[in-house]
């Protein structure tokens, strides 16, 4: 797909959306699972709590008492990251009670960095603890005597190490499975581009085939957006072919009526002698070689823009070499023909013989003893050139820019108008092509035709 496409547009601006919705729904994942993982691990440790609170002031005493056992050998081990503490909150340095595990540490409690209590006077934070350890801790304000007796802080931290590894645990997995589905997403977005564009594709196929001869309109059903489109275009070719069936009519039409007149006047003016009649045929014979030369002109004009005209070009070389062979025989000319097999012109086969066979002529007219016409065909272009190379005089830059112009003849003593050079630059021209003489490497004169290809 190139950028400028508009295949490439849709795929881009789908990849792209997805890769912006992607990570925002792996960071919004994450931070929910965070939450979640986090109201998991505070319940936990709001269990402990609450079995610490009633484990110390059950009986109704008015501070609390050594607590018992919570029932996980965890709270025994010596900096095994899950503690639990009780302090008073008379601004007291020393906590009343505290793990086994904390030994003689103590907790940075909540409280002490400002958090706010909830509703149920309950902290909850991240704090460093012994060993470089960090600890998650819920702390809870507890009268034990009733609302007029004095506060204890009840604290109770765990490892907040899980919670990081069952996030990277998690994180991990939801990169792997987004990853997978923004590939997923992003190689079914290509051929979901290719599938929907495909009746495109196939009208750009048609139209090629209607160019190259090998259909007259867009057949096929098509989706019911783009069918308007097939029927405008059918519509628009059909349109195309009767305007130009108009217009060689009226070309007909024209040349008889203009040529019948002229033939008239130089048959009277041939029936009486004298400079005036001369006269008259001389001017008729100009102006017949006028009517044609610019009838052939709007002919091809409005051929050339006919759709689906094409012409074999070795067929037609090789063609002309058996014609110009016999002609020039007498003379020991030599025609050599190299073309590329299955190369096709896009034109009439009229207007490519008249334009090669003027080139082959007047190259066999000026030749010493050989002529030599190839092919060329342009790489990722639609253009072939015919090259036609002698070995005669050439002509000089001078000669070469005056020979093409209409009715110019550099030498009296052949024969001809000298309307062919000229003839074969209007009839490129008309179709779009190229036509130049320079030097031969043959040491005569070599013609380039660039015309455009099938």
């Amino acid at each position: 797909m190139r950028p400028s496409s508009l295949a490439f547009r849709l795929f881009a601006s789908a990849a792209a959306w997805t890769l912006v919705v992607i990570p925002a729904a792996a960071i919004l994942l994450s931070s929910l699972y965070r939450q979640a993982v986090e109201r998991n691990f505070d319940a936990r440790l709001n269990v402990y709590l609450t079995s610490l609170v009633a484990s110390t002031t059950e009986g109704g005493v008015t501070s609390p008492k050594e607590p018992a056992s919570l029932g996980e050998p965890i709270f025994t081990i010596p900096f095994s990251g899950w503690y639990w503490q009780i302090k008073a909150l008379d601004g007291a340095t020393r906590p009343v009670f505290v793990s086994d595990s904390l030994l003689d540490q103590q907790l940075n409690l909540p409280s002490q960095s400002g958090i706010s209590p909830d509703q149920s006077l309950t902290r909850r934070g991240y704090a460093p603890g012994p060993d470089n350890q960090n600890l998650r801790i819920v702390e809870r304000e507890i009268r034990p005597g009733g609302p007029q007796s004095k506060s204890y802080s009840y604290a109770v931290a765990g490892d907040a190490g899980e919670i990081g590894r069952d996030l990277a645990e998690f994180t991990t997995m939801l990169i792997a499975a987004l990853a997978l589905l923004g590939l997923g997403l992003v190689m079914a977005t290509f051929f979901q581009v290719r599938f929907g564009l495909s009746p495109l594709r196939a009208i750009r196929q048609d139209l090629a085939a209607i160019r190259s001869g090998e259909a007259e309109k867009l057949e096929g059903e098509l989706p019911d957006e783009i069918r308007p489109l097939q029927q405008e275009l059918n519509a628009l070719i059909q349109s195309n072919r009767e305007i130009v069936d108009r217009a060689r009519m009226h070309v007909g039409n024209l040349a008889h009526a203009l040529k019948t007149p002229l033939s008239v006047m130089r048959n009277e003016a041939q029936a009486h002698q004298g400079p005036l009649s001369d006269k008259v045929i001389e001017q008729a014979e100009i102006m017949r070689t006028q009517i044609t030369h610019h009838l052939d002109r709007a002919r091809v004009a409005a051929r050339s823009s006919l759709i689906g005209d094409t012409t074999e070009v070795e067929s037609v070389l090789q063609a002309l070499k058996r014609t110009l062979d016999r002609i020039y025989d007498e003379r020991g000319i030599e025609l050599e023909v190299e073309a590329s097999p299955g190369l096709k012109f896009q034109g009439e086969k009229q207007d490519f013989e008249e334009m090669v066979g003027n080139l082959l002529d007047n190259a066999c007219k000026w030749a010493r003893t050989s002529v030599r016409v190839s092919t060329e065909q342009a790489s990722g272009k639609p253009r072939f050139t015919v090259i036609v190379d002698d070995d005669g005089p050439g002509l000089t830059e001078e000669e070469r820019e005056k020979v093409v112009k209409r009715g110019q003849r550099l030498d009296e003593s052949k024969p001809g108008s000298g309307l062919g050079l000229s003839i074969v630059a209007d009839l490129a021209h008309l179709y779009k092509g190229r036509f130049a003489l320079e030097p031969s490497p043959e040491g005569g004169l070599r013609a380039r035709l660039e015309l455009p290809a099938a």
